[in-house]
C-alpha cells in the first residue's frame, strides 16, 4: 500500500484558504482535463477540502495536463524502484486505478482509489486489492494471475533483494497463497475467500492500518 501512496509527491503548505481556492480554480481551468469540484470530491471520498487541495497540487506537479497515461504512470512509478523493472507491476496498478478503462487516470480516479486505500473500511481496502490481483476481472484469482502479479513484484524489487530470491521463489509464493486463500480447494480464490483469509492474518490486518494518517 505504501507503494501506491508514494507514487505522487504530496507536500503540505501553510497558505491562506481563500488564496488556495482561487489558485485551485485557476489551475483547474488551465489543464486539459478539469476535475470535479472539491465539494463533489469531498462528498465522494474520505478527504476534506484541505487534503484534496494538497493532493491536487501533488497530482498536477506530476501531471500538468490533468491526466496521466500508462507510459507516464510507469515512468513516475519506476523512480521508486531504480534497481528493478517496475513496468509490469505498474501496468497492473494502472489498470486498477483506471476503473473506466479509458487508458488514462484522472485526478478523480487517483483520489478515489487513494481514499479507499488510506481511509476506506477493511472490506473496501481488501476488495480494491482483490480487484488488482483479478487481472481479467472475472471475479476470481487464478494461479496464472497470481503468478503474473508475484513475478511482477519480484521484477520490481530487482536482483538486490535480501535474502536473495531463488529461481522458483515465485512458484512457492503462489502455492503458499493458494494454500492459505483457496478455502474449498477448487483452484481459484473468490472475493469472500480472500477477505476471510486476510482477516485471519494479523500481519495483513496491521499493514492495512499503516498509512491511515499519512496525509
Amino acid at each position: 500500500m505504501g507503494l501506491v501512496v508514494g507514487t505522487f509527491s504530496m507536500q503540505t503548505k501553510q497558505v491562506n484558504y481563500r488564496k488556495d481556492k482561487v489558485d485551485d480554480d485557476l489551475e483547474m481551468s488551465m489543464v486539459c482535463h478539469r476535475p470535479e469540484g472539491l465539494g463533489q470530491l469531498e462528498a465522494l471520498t474520505n478527504f476534506n477540502k484541505r487534503e484534496l487541495q494538497v493532493l491536487y497540487r501533488g497530482f498536477k506537479n506530476e501531471c500538468p495536463s490533468g491526466v496521466v497515461n500508462e507510459d507516464t504512470f510507469k515512468q513516475i512509478y519506476s523512480q521508486f524502484f531504480p534497481h528493478g523493472d517496475a513496468s509490469p507491476y505498474a501496468h497492473y496498478l494502472f489498470n486498477a486505478f483506471d476503473t473506466e478503462h479509458s487508458g488514462s487516470i484522472k485526478f478523480e480516479d487517483f483520489v478515489t482509489a487513494l481514499s479507499i486505500l488510506l481511509r476506506g473500511s477493511v472490506r473496501e481496502k481488501l476488495q480494491w486489492t482483490f480487484n488488482l490481483y483479478d487481472i481479467n476481472h472475472d471475479g476470481y484469482i487464478n494461479k496464472e494471475e497470481m503468478t503474473d502479479i508475484v513475478r511482477a513484484i519480484y521484477d520490481m524489487m530487482g536482483k538486490y533483494t535480501y535474502p536473495a530470491l531463488k529461481n522458483d521463489s515465485h512458484k512457492q509464493h503462489v502455492e503458499a497463497f493458494f494454500r492459505k486463500m483457496d478455502k474449498n480447494r477448487d483452484g481459484v480464490v473468490t472475493l469472500d475467500e480472500f477477505i476471510l483469509s486476510c482477516q485471519e492474518d494479523e500481519n495483513i490486518m496491521r499493514s492495512l492500518q499503516l498509512f491511515e494518517n499519512v496525509i
